[in-house]
């Protein structure tokens, strides 16, 4: 872990603290390591959620009628 680090409290439901210490008891990792490195998962899906968005941002856009139409000419409904 990076040598400055950042105190916050974090509320958490019971049941999920208590999945948070069995799991910190039986990897033998700190509950903030194991609840940074979900944060640093969850940030990545979203950046790599917004590189596909800016990929596709030059798409063309259809309506749903066209999707309609075009499943239809195609014999797929």
């Amino acid at each position: 872990m990076p040598k400055e680090q950042k105190r916050t409290t974090v509320y958490f439901e019971p049941a999920i603290h208590r999945a948070l210490r069995l799991k910190s008891l039986e990897t033998e990792r700190s509950l903030s390591e194991l609840v940074n490195e979900s944060v640093k998962i969850s940030l990545g899906e979203d950046a790599e959620d917004l590189a596909a968005f800016e990929e596709r941002a030059a798409e063309k856009s259809l309506s749903f009628e066209e999707v309609v139409k075009d499943l239809r000419q195609r014999g797929q409904i």
